[in-house]
């Protein structure tokens, strides 16, 4: 393979994951000319459209998909082989990396995480993405996060994947408006709290939907962080994981957990990053790090 069909591959790995012709040619230091005629010739070589305008996105084909897990891993072994230095420094690292996180994720994991880096003296620029369960996949897939942690089960085949905690939910409520006993009927005439399952935490919807109480909401919210103030005001109740009421209940001491009377396990947490063969220096050293910070 020539140089020049290497940079031809990088333009098209650049394009999958920027998605415009402006920004790849600012990425890679050429003209947009340059861009739009290195993928007229990708075009005629596999003989596919692979990238469609739409708005001002330029959209993947599948056959685009199709080849840029491949496409990407193997520039990522050139790039590694070449140019990265034998050994990571994380204490000299200050470049940025991104962490897709929900609400939960950044009110239970985020601590224990900032005390690592602070731990190994490291200083990385670290930008924290709200997580959307419906694109976390694409997000790093096309490296615009460099790790993830959902309990969305996620199967594309160029990532890598932990389980890092096991989710129990529970009941949550004011310690005001106590629930009985745990059992069947212990939530006769009580009205729920709900939050939304953006994030990828189905499990309540279905819970609710199941045993018949869907018709007792009677909020919905968007955050959890919302949600222990709320309790504390009034006598409603919220299904969320153990460990996050664990984490309510030491902001709201007012507040109280019950088990429930139904198998209440859901997927579990786990952290998602591209396979170890796309990964950075920077990337493998955070994931080692994240993993020790939030593993039970």
């Amino acid at each position: 393979m020539t140089i020049t069909d290497l940079n031809q591959l990088r333009t098209f790995v650049v394009l999958y994951e920027l998605r415009s012709v402006t920004a790849v040619a600012e990425r890679l230091h050429v003209t947009q000319p340059t861009v739009s005629y290195t993928l007229k010739r990708l075009r005629a070589r596999f003989g596919d459209e692979l990238f469609r305008r739409e708005g001002r996105d330029m959209v993947p084909t599948a056959k685009a998909t199709q080849l840029f897990g491949p496409l990407h891993e193997a520039l990522a072994q050139i790039h590694a082989t070449v140019n990265e230095p034998d050994k990571f420094e994380p204490a000299e690292f200050s470049g940025e990396l991104v962490l897709g996180l929900t609400s939960i994720g950044e009110q239970t994991f985020l601590p224990p995480i900032m005390t690592a880096l602070a731990r190994q003296g490291a200083r990385p620029h670290l930008q924290v993405e709200r997580l959307d369960s419906d694109q976390v996949e694409d997000g790093l897939t096309r490296g615009m996060i460099d790790l993830a942690m959902t309990v969305s089960m996620l199967g594309g085949p160029g990532l890598w994947r932990s389980s890092v905690r096991e989710v129990e939910y529970v009941a949550l409520v004011s310690g005001a408006h106590p629930l009985p006993e745990t059992g069947p009927d212990m939530f006769a005439g009580r009205h729920f709290l709900r939050v939304s399952a953006r994030g990828g935490h189905i499990f309540p919807l279905q819970l609710l939907t199941d045993q018949g109480l869907m018709q007792r909401v009677v909020l919905t919210v968007e955050e959890y962080s919302t949600v222990p103030a709320v309790l504390e005001a009034t006598d409603l109740v919220v299904l969320l994981p153990r460990h996050v009421a664990q984490v309510f209940c030491g902001w709201f001491s007012g507040l109280s957990i019950a088990d429930l009377p139904w198998p209440g396990h859901s997927t579990p947490v786990s952290l998602y990053t591209r396979s170890d063969a796309s990964l950075t220096p920077a990337q493998r050293w955070f994931r080692s790090l994240v993993l020790g910070a939030v593993r039970e």
